[in-house]
């Protein structure tokens, strides 16, 4: 046979056998242990076939209507579909929200956000590492030790919990931010186990000016299936990841008010978002070439599934999962971080058993449960990510 015309025509498993063994070892990892990393989820068969498509040979840069290549009329429709899809799943008015759905991941999202709305040297404040928040919300040490582009390219001031409670300290935020005068407020994050005050949060943006976004990226299939408060009620942008507890493809997207701005003093008469073009431009090309249309077909597939009534009952039960084995666990004397979840995660403080997170992480291992360490708040250990002393474990409990 010609190798020419035969050239890619042979399945995984004898086109590289060790690549094939690796994926099937991992396959048997995932089956036969418990996966309670809350970061991670299981995605659906409909999902990985749309990843695995003929999707991925396309370049498409560019929006829909308005691309650098030919023949994107089928990749345009994809992507007008995904995006309808994504305003349905979070019951959104397309005349007042829009999306982007290109970014590669929850990262990117976000960085994109930041460079459509902030000027280099901007000032930002986020939810501190330590407390439970995300590196691309402006983290650095506590030597000053920049970690993420975020705090390189923006001048970032963090808020936290009280040490007391592990709640965030709406009042402290407040205070700081009366001070420091953000141009922008990120909440969201990747170990707070509690429902966020949205209506605080935006009160405290509209006392000093700033705009505010929630990363939901953790919460997202809860937000979508009305188990947790809802962002879009007072947020101007929200970003997210898309494999959490979504379920879908590992991908991002970002959501922006668009058309009339609320009247509000101070404000001229028809004012109007502007932020449509300017985080279209952010995605592409300021930071992404052309976007990954097997992944946006995927998310299409995901975000259809989070409308049905099967999703809806699955996000219920993970919470009603996480709520009941804080609980019983609360119950023999352990501490759990505020005491419980309103969420998916549950943070189990270790430090009253004098053990650390790595330990636990490692022990679990060996039963076959695969969970995560975390900082606590307060720790001297959590002076950085991914420490080995971290006194914290984290997890959920799914059910797939």
């Amino acid at each position: 046979m010609d190798p020419v015309a035969t050239w890619g025509l042979t399945p995984l498993a004898g086109a590289d056998p060790e690549i094939h063994d690796l994926l099937e070892r991992e396959k048997r990892r995932q089956r036969r242990g418990i996966e309670l990393i809350a970061s991670e989820n299981f995605t659906s068969f409909a999902v990985m076939e749309a990843l695995g498509s003929a999707l991925t040979n396309k370049y498409s840069e560019g929006m829909p209507g308005a691309r650098y290549y030919g023949g994107n009329d089928v990749i345009d429709e994809i992507e007008n579909l995904c995006r309808a899809r994504a305003l349905a799943a979070f019951r959104l008015d397309a005349a007042a929200w829009g999306v982007n759905v290109q970014p590669y991941s929850g990262s990117p999202a976000n960085f994109a956000a930041y460079t459509a709305l902030l000027n280099p040297h901007d000032r930002i404040m986020g939810l501190d590492l330590p407390s439970g928040g995300h590196l691309t919300h402006g983290y650095y040490t506590a030597g000053g030790k920049k970690i993420s582009a975020t705090s390189i390219y923006f001048e970032s001031l963090p808020y936290k919990v009280s040490a007391a409670t592990g709640y965030i300290d709406y009042e402290k935020l407040e205070e700081k931010a009366l001070d420091f005068r953000p141009k922008l407020i990120i909440c969201g994050g990747s170990a707070y186990p509690r429902d966020w005050d949205y209506a605080r949060l935006r009160a405290v943006a509209d006392k000093v000016g700033a705009l505010l976004l929630c990363d939901m990226a953790h919460i997202s299939g809860l937000v979508a299936a009305q188990e947790a408060a809802n962002p879009f009620e007072y947020c101007d942008v929200v970003t997210t990841t898309t494999h959490k507890s979504l379920r879908g493809p590992r991908a991002g997207m970002i959501f922006y008010r668009k058309g009339p701005k609320p009247p509000k003093k101070g404000q001229p008469e028809g004012a109007v978002y502007d932020y449509e073009d300017k985080i279209n431009f952010a995605v592409f090309p300021s930071l992404q070439g052309g976007p990954h249309n097997h992944q946006i077909a995927a998310l299409a597939v995901a975000l259809q599934q989070t409308m049905t009534p099967g999703f809806k009952a699955y996000a219920k039960q993970v919470k009603a999962n996480a709520v009941a084995i804080g609980n019983y666990l609360m119950s023999k004397g352990y501490k759990m971080v505020t005491d419980g979840t309103e969420n998916h995660l549950v943070l189990w403080d270790l430090r009253p058993l004098g053990l650390t997170g790595n330990k636990v992480e490692k022990l679990c291992d060996l039963c076959h449960i695969t969970l995560n360490k975390n900082a606590v708040f307060g720790d001297s250990s959590a002076l950085a990510p991914n420490v080995k002393n971290d006194p914290c474990i984290g997890f959920d409990i799914k059910i797939a």
